[in-house]
């Protein structure tokens, strides 16, 4: 059954957020909007034995083959055809079970085929799980949430809003009226099979993630993780799963509903269009990648995930009634039973407790150096501060890629506490040409000088390269972490920071203060210097080749072509129009941080 039709990708929400906060204040909007009553759910958790799978047999066994000590894998998927192909990869070799956690989930044809594939997996047993977050759960990708009516798939719309869901302007225009929570979401992203093997980053599901549009594709990274790492994943799942704001979408939209919300006629012309548009796709001709081939490497890591509750859920709502679990599964209570807002530290065979040293051998000194490093990020209130707190433990070097970076003063403390150290400190975030939300690109602009007065060096990717996008060679494992070729303008999105070349984290957070105050957001730190040592030497990479380095010299800023390019240097925001320019320096110093 088709359930998704071809849809341009739109970022909504940061463009809204001022406007909205303006509307809000000027038209004294403060009710909250009402909220279906929440009916009776059953409560479900990860698959207790992955090891019984085939996916499960298959990592046990490359793990025997490396000969290591480590109970968890890990591999950098880069570029967009990786991405896509070790998702198809997951869907298609799951036997149990797949879980689905995304802020976006785009209706569109590179999509589609991902969620007919999961159709497939649920026609012959698998038990699916979606967990979306609700702000794009309007307009076209209203249609996404047809999946909650397929038989075996079983979805959740995370933090739900109120309003129309015909036209995502009309329903945005309706989160005015509880406009702050409306402003908090869930931006954790994670794709797992058979709690076996699962994927994070900072990648949503759409074409412009897949390097699937003509124009305006966005460069992200997603780590691959096999083992233990991911039962500690699934943990976070669960959690959000069996959350009191984790609504059934049969609560808040009948399947007849959605149907007539579709723009065409009959179901045989939506099958066509939708067929058409897949076998059109820029993915249409991926294979799923060969996870046999896939090399995996072996290392310590914990996971970072903030707790549902840094969401508050609506104000009339109570704990829902939580019925019996699943056959094969173990019932946990409503994780508001201890609505706390403080982050999971989730260990995945950290020294001492979980990786003694052989018997008769004394500590390591590189794990003892790891748990000193770690210490201080249990009982961090968020993801964001738990990183921080990493950067409070660097001794050499710290490299940052954020898209969307807007740094507030505890972030800037810690920065200037890192550069009294000595630490080298650099940044790579998108240039105003390359930024999809122009307001996240003033708030970073207004804090750019001090940033260089400190010592730290900025890098902005650069979109455009005489109408051909830069070369960026940021190479994973598993392919290159580059944008889309061609006619296309390139959009940083991945979200990764390397520490000391050994420790490495991926994960949904940028370095902003939406990140860190609002959204929920979950990361995977992975203590290897062989992953650290591939992440920073791709990044430099991309440094040296694709990015302008920003300088403060007597006369102004300055944006430094990198050497042997032919850009020519650049003393105003390179490849911005001018009424851009000017859109960001009238409105710019309107917007308020911790909106951006």
């Amino acid at each position: 059954m088709p359930f998704l039709l071809p849809a341009r990708f739109g970022r909504a929400r940061r463009r809204l957020a001022l406007y909205g906060l303006l509307c809000a204040s000027a038209l004294g909007l403060t009710a909250c909007g009402s909220l279906p009553p929440m009916p009776p759910r059953t409560a479900s958790t990860a698959l207790a034995a992955p090891q019984a799978t085939p996916l499960g047999q298959m990592v046990q066994t490359q793990r025997q083959t490396a000969g290591t000590r480590y109970t968890s894998g890990f591999t950098l998927l880069g570029g967009a055809q990786a991405a896509f192909t070790s998702r198809l990869a997951l869907v298609q070799a799951a036997a149990q079970t797949l879980d689905l956690q995304y802020y976006a989930i785009h209706a569109d044809a590179s999509t589609a085929r991902l969620l007919e594939a999961m159709v497939q997996a649920a026609q012959r047993g698998v038990r699916v799980r979606v967990l979306l977050d609700d702000f794009h759960g309007a307009g076209k990708n209203a249609q996404v949430m047809r999946l909650a009516f397929v038989p075996g798939i079983e979805m959740r719309m995370f933090n739900p809003l109120t309003g129309p869901r015909g036209s995502t302007m009309l329903r945005a225009l309706s989160t005015l009226t509880d406009f702050q929570r409306a402003q908090q979401r869930m931006h954790n992203k994670l794709f797992i099979a058979d709690n076996s093997i699962g994927i994070t980053g900072g990648r949503n599901l759409g074409d412009a993630y897949f390097d699937a549009l003509d124009s305006d594709n966005f460069i992200d990274l997603d780590v691959m993780a096999a083992g233990d790492a991911v039962r500690q994943l699934s943990a976070s799942f669960d959690r959000y799963w069996n959350d009191a704001r984790a609504y059934p979408v049969s609560a808040l939209v009948s399947e007849p509903e959605l149907l007539r919300l579709r723009e065409h006629a009959s179901e045989d012309q939506e099958q066509a269009l939708v067929q058409a548009a897949i076998a059109t796709s820029k993915t249409a001709e991926l294979q799923p990648m060969d996870l046999q081939a896939v090399p995996w490497i072996w290392a310590p890591a914990l996971v970072l995930a903030d707790a549902p509750g840094k969401i508050p859920p609506p104000p009339e709502d109570a704990p829902p009634d939580i019925g019996s679990a699943a056959p094969g599964d173990t019932a946990t209570p409503p994780a508001d039973a201890e609505d706390s807002h403080a982050t999971q530290l989730l260990p995945i065979r950290l020294p001492p407790t979980q990786e003694a040293a052989p018997r008769g051998q004394p500590t390591s000194p590189n794990r003892q150096a790891l748990r000193q490093v770690l210490a201080p990020v249990v009982g961090q209130d968020n993801v964001v501060s738990g990183l921080l707190a990493l950067i409070d433990q660097a001794s050499s070097d710290i490299l940052i890629v954020s898209p969307y970076f807007v740094p507030g003063d505890d972030m800037k403390q810690a920065f200037a506490r890192a550069r009294a150290r000595g630490i080298r400190l650099r940044i790579l975030t998108n240039s105003l040409a390359s930024n999809d939300a122009p307001l996240a690109h003033a708030g970073y602009a207004r804090h750019r000088l001090a940033l260089l007065q400190q010592g730290i060096e900025l890098y902005e990717l650069r979109s455009l390269q005489d109408g051909r996008v830069g070369t960026g060679t940021l190479r994973g494992t598993a392919g290159t972490i580059t944008g889309s070729q061609g006619q296309s303008r390139a959009m940083l999105h991945s979200k990764m920071l390397v520490l000391d070349h050994k420790l490495t984290v991926v994960g949904s957070m940028n370095l902003d203060m939406r990140s860190q105050l609002q959204n929920t957001e979950i990361a995977l730190l992975i203590a290897s210097r062989q992953l650290a040592q591939e992440a920073t030497a791709n990044i430099e990479a991309t440094l040296q080749e694709a990015a302008w380095r920003v300088e403060d010299t007597p006369h102004g800023l300055v944006w430094r072509a990198p050497a042997g390019s032919d850009w020519g240097d650049r003393r105003s925001e390179p490849d911005a129009s001018l009424p851009l320019r000017l859109m960001i320096q009238l409105i710019g110093p309107l917007a308020p941080d911790h909106l951006l």
